[in-house]
């Protein structure tokens, strides 16, 4: 399927490995010219590098999400060296979790910024390229723990804050034909959740809550994003698509 993607621009937060890589990989298959961004200097290079050698389009830059200077410098630069941003997928985000009685003010504060700062940040720097070419699609990386995870008050709240953010961008920007959408990944099996002490058992919890009697993959993810830049969804906006093996519950 002809995805209409050829000559665009992507930008994606957090694509230093994960979900953000596998969506860049994604996109730069359809002929998207792609900005890695990340925290982490090593990743952006080696993410960088290796679309490259694959023949792909790409630019790399270190940025904080929460820095709104660095996230100036980097739209700056991505619109430099290729013109626009046609597509933003603010995707970067982690966990901090613990029960509320328990969560230091640092663990809220750095979730809550990465995710919902962050995403303010990036969208608000990125807003006017594609209005001026009146095109343009932005992709919020939410998650299924919108509807509440224990010991995850942060993330959860983060997370529900970017579907009021999705929404409120849609009726905004529309009238740019510029559409703003979210996905809400499930339970997705990446190496930072492998790594977690506790992955086994989240493991056992996500497959008796799902329908589906696997794990979700980043490409399963990376796909809903390049649906959703794509020429087939222009007519879709404000919307919270779910990819959770059919997963709701906690």
């Amino acid at each position: 399927m002809d995805l209409s993607l050829q000559g665009k621009t992507a930008l994606i937060t957090g694509s230093g490995r994960g979900i953000g890589y596998a969506a860049a990989q994604a996109l730069a298959r359809e002929g998207v010219s792609v900005v890695i961004t990340d925290i982490n200097p090593d990743s952006v290079e080696k993410a960088t590098k290796a679309l490259q050698a694959d023949g792909h389009t790409a630019f790399g830059q270190v940025a904080d999400v929460c820095d709104g200077e660095q996230v100036q410098a980097l739209v700056a630069a991505a619109c430099e060296r290729f013109g626009s941003v046609d597509i933003l997928v603010n995707n970067a985000g982690f966990t901090r979790d613990k029960y509320l009685t328990k969560m230091p003010e640092a663990d809220w504060d750095s979730v809550v910024d990465t995710i919902l700062k962050g995403a303010y940040y990036c969208t608000k720097a990125a807003i006017p390229s594609m209005m001026e070419k009146r095109w343009g699609r932005i992709i919020n990386i939410a998650s299924r723990a919108h509807l509440g995870n224990p010991g995850q008050t942060n993330y959860s709240a983060a997370k529900a804050g970017l579907l009021g953010f999705t929404r409120s961008l849609a009726f905004e920007l529309g009238k740019f034909d510029i559409t703003a959408n979210a996905i809400a990944p499930g339970f997705v099996e990446t190496d930072l959740i492998r790594a977690l002490p506790t992955y086994e058992t989240l493991k056992t919890n996500a497959l008796a809550r799902q329908p589906l009697q696997r794990l979700g993959a980043v490409e399963d993810i990376a796909d809903a994003i390049a649906f959703l830049s794509s020429a087939r969804a222009s007519f879709i906006t404000g919307e919270t698509l779910h990819v959770t093996g059919g997963r709701y519950s906690s």
